[in-house]
């Protein structure tokens, strides 16, 4: 779940508390060239208040509009489009050809918005149905995998941690990059058996495992959603990591050092551990973008900017060289 969409959860939750009038609005469905996916959340109050993002602006100002008038319903929720033609997108601001189907609640429930927000607190994957023929809203649990669906008369969406960041090492760097990534929507854990790094660790929300590497790592049971990064600078714990996530499903394995370091690595796995050329290719060594970056703040820059590189299926014609 976007941290856009926690800031709507949070900000309909309180407007709940003090007696206010909102309305939900959900992406269920994008055409073309969209401004925000599919599950996107906004919340409006009856004054026009906003939280959160269904566009890039223009959409919001008429249904900001409407909300104002009285026109977003009493009760029901139901399906509101834009975008459908050619001039409702110059009309709306929408990119040429993009179309936004979006599903409005006038008045969601709030007793369910609270156990939905604790469940995400406990780090819960909820599955929320919206019934327009019923006009009701479930939640339930969600397993890795399920995806949002939409097919005109139920929207089901996913709100949870679903992508996941694993980084050996509780170093400086690690921990800029795991407030980096929890910005991006990662559930992090960190692995780290040196009680003298480990001692210091002080990133809220994250998970903090002492065991070794490849046994924490093969206990998260790694998925296409989950990204693994060694920061340790010691062959005998980041090896030890690789050894097992270059041959999980994991979307992205990277692993910190200079050229030359990186190089040595690659000898090593493949010497020794029988790795084949296509499993060494999965590794991002030098990790990270090149930026030029030299510093733990620019280096995790570097590490999340190539993930999201990846995670998004965007071409990536160069290697950083580190320190």
């Amino acid at each position: 779940m976007e941290s856009v969409d926690l800031q709507v959860l949070e900000a309909a939750r309180r407007w709940a508390a003090e007696g206010r009038r909102y309305a939900l609005i959900t992406v269920a469905h994008t055409w073309g060239s969209a401004p925000r996916p599919a599950g996107s959340w906004l919340v409006i109050r009856d004054d026009g208040l906003a939280v959160g993002s269904v566009s890039g602006g223009c959409v919001e100002d008429d249904i900001i509009a409407r909300m104002r008038e009285g026109r977003l319903g009493e009760r029901l929720p139901f399906s509101l489009d834009y975008g459908v033609t050619q001039d409702e997108a110059a009309r709306f601001g929408l990119p040429c050809g993009g179309a936004l189907q979006l599903v409005v609640e006038p008045q969601p429930d709030a007793a369910q918005l609270n156990e939905l927000a604790s469940r995400l607190e406990r780090g819960e994957l909820v599955l929320r149905e919206v019934d327009l023929a019923q006009g009701a809203s479930t939640l339930a649990a969600a397993r890795r995998g399920d995806t949002l669906n939409w097919d005109g008369r139920q929207l089901r969406t996913v709100h949870g941690p679903q992508w996941r960041l694993f980084i050996v090492g509780a170093g400086q760097i690690s921990c800029y990059l795991a407030q980096m990534a929890q910005a991006l929507d990662y559930d992090i854990t960190i692995c780290e058996p040196r009680l003298e790094y480990g001692a210091e660790w002080r990133v809220p929300g994250t998970k903090l495992l002492t065991s070794m590497p490849d046994d924490a790592f093969l206990s998260m049971h790694a998925d296409s959603r989950t990204a693994v990064v060694a920061l340790t600078h010691d062959p005998k714990l980041d090896d030890m990591l690789l050894l097992e996530a270059l041959r999980s499903p994991a979307f992205y394995v990277g692993a910190v050092g200079s050229r030359a370091n990186d190089g040595k690595r690659r000898e090593r796995l493949s010497h020794h551990f029988d790795f084949t050329s296509e499993e060494l290719d999965r590794l991002h060594g030098p990790i990270g973008l090149p930026i030029g970056s030299h510093t733990p703040p620019e280096i995790a820059v570097a590490i999340v900017a190539e993930m999201t590189a990846v995670r998004h299926g965007a071409p990536i014609a160069l290697r950083n060289v580190l320190p």
